[in-house]
């Protein structure tokens, strides 16, 4: 039987905070090195942010609920946000109950195309039809209003990465959740489009590949720093920062580093660990 408070309950846990590229090893023990996937639990709704590598333990703590009814987001389709995706082992349940959902591909491809894509020979051994669980694939616009479950509102907005990418915010129960990762900024100029998106948000999961000294050598990249989080959501009012995407050269003790300075510049930030689980 349900409870009023787990109809309400709003957590969110990291699968997967790595950027570019997976990076298992000794020095990566700590924050972990999965690429990008947030699990995210709206009440009894299930919901997926990205399918990196995380993803694979993901399905696999997942099976223990199976069938599992799903909905998955991508900011976008580069390999590191859904190289998990043919792992994840609820797509090969029939009785599973999965939508997929990407913003950034209209109107040149759609994210099924996308997915078939990176799932054809020589590149991997079976095609998308392997999913017994026939996904269903939803094309929007980043800009669009969503609702995919009752009482879940998502806004989204376009965000500056080479090929496009989504940003999302999360309302539920009277709270918000904001995940935007895979986006440069411009120095000195904070995007108005994520401003509106974030603002007064309980916490935004934000993309802080770089810091700001190394940023300047990796201009047109598509990423941002985890200052840069700091002053929008300082400006944005924003209530928890969370610090996500780490680079594959940060190791643990880097980012031990950038936990004390963000602490220092922004008391209550957090860094993105595997296994990080939040309660809204």
């Amino acid at each position: 039987m349900t409870t009023a408070a787990e109809t309400v309950r709003f957590t969110v846990r990291f699968w997967g905070v790595r950027g570019s590229l997976s990076c298992p090893g000794p020095e990566y023990v700590r924050y972990g090195g999965n690429t990008s996937c947030v699990e995210v639990r709206c009440g009894q709704h299930l919901l997926i942010l990205d399918g990196g590598s995380g993803m694979r333990p993901l399905g696999q703590m997942l099976m223990a609920e199976s069938p599992i009814d799903a909905d998955i987001f991508f900011t976008h389709t580069h390999l590191d946000h859904i190289v998990g995706l043919p792992f994840f082992a609820p797509l090969y349940q029939p009785a599973c109950n999965l939508r997929l959902w990407a913003g950034h591909l209209k109107p040149r491809t759609t994210l099924r195309d996308a997915i078939s894509g990176m799932m054809v020979e020589p590149l991997f051994p079976v095609p998308l039809d392997i999913f017994a669980s026939k996904p269903d694939y939803h094309d929007f616009e980043a800009g669009d209003t969503l609702e995919p479950r009752p009482g879940v509102a998502i806004r989204t907005t376009p965000l500056n990465h080479p090929n496009g990418a989504t940003g999302y915010r999360i309302d539920f129960a009277g709270r918000s959740l904001c995940y935007i990762t895979d986006c440069e900024h411009q120095p000195g100029h904070p995007d108005p489009l994520i401003l509106a998106l974030i603002d007064g948000a309980d916490y935004m999961i934000y993309d802080s590949t770089y810091t700001d000294d190394e940023f300047p050598k990796f201009h047109g990249w598509g990423h941002s720093t985890w200052q840069e989080g700091v002053r929008l959501a300082n400006a944005a009012k924003v209530g928890r920062l969370v610090i996500f995407h780490h680079d594959p050269s940060h190791d643990d003790d880097f980012m031990d580093r950038i936990a004390k300075e963000a602490e220092a510049a922004r008391p209550g930030t957090l860094v993105a660990r595997e296994g990080l689980e939040i309660a809204l």
